[in-house]
């Protein structure tokens, strides 16, 4: 049980109400996040609004944002978000061995951009005051300015959700649940 109580959607204000249902609907298995955020709608209209507004509008291949997200988890020790994201890995083809060995210089089934993007979220997430200007020479030879912005923008966003996550003890969702291999509460 989260550390504060489950705000249903009948208690958030209406023009937040849409955000609510969408975001519970259609991104993803993060109910118990959602009925944390409705705690401050302000939060759940505008953080999960740009979530939505992002998955709506796409710049980043899928499999690179869940590959820094996955790797930012593994490294802040997320169970949540790992649980609930290396779902997403596997329905983009990478194996239950690559996301589980995630973050092993020699991760099987990763190619060379894959592995710079997690080289990039591990930087940014152990060390963030120390990214040299040749990791950036390297993400340009592969991204735009704008999806570089997106990457470092979703992998320090990420950092935020483990840490806000573990704070509030977020209880993991019946589908993340069965991923992490933990049994549900009877």
């Amino acid at each position: 049980m989260a550390r504060v109580r489950d705000v249903g959607i009948e208690e958030v204000p209406a023009d937040v109400q849409p955000i609510y249902a969408r975001f519970a609907a259609e991104y993803g298995p993060f109910m118990n996040q959602v009925k944390v955020f409705a705690h401050r709608p302000i939060a759940l209209k505008h953080i999960m609004g740009m979530l939505l507004e992002n998955a709506d509008n796409p710049i980043l291949e899928k499999r690179h944002l869940e590959i820094a997200i996955v790797t930012v988890s593994e490294i802040n020790k997320c169970t949540y978000c790992v649980a609930h994201h290396g779902p997403k890995l596997l329905s983009v083809g990478l194996t239950r061995e690559t996301v589980d060995r995630i973050l092993e210089p020699d991760c099987p089934g990763l190619t060379e951009v894959d592995r710079l993007v997690r080289d990039y979220a591990a930087q940014v997430t152990h060390d963030h005051n120390r990214v040299r200007d040749t990791m950036f020479d390297a993400l340009r030879q592969h991204f735009t300015e704008e999806q570089i912005v997106e990457l470092t923008l979703r992998i320090t966003l990420c950092t935020f959700f483990n840490k806000f996550n573990d704070v509030m003890q977020l209880e993991m969702e019946d589908d993340a649940l069965a991923y992490a291999g933990i049994k549900a509460a009877e």
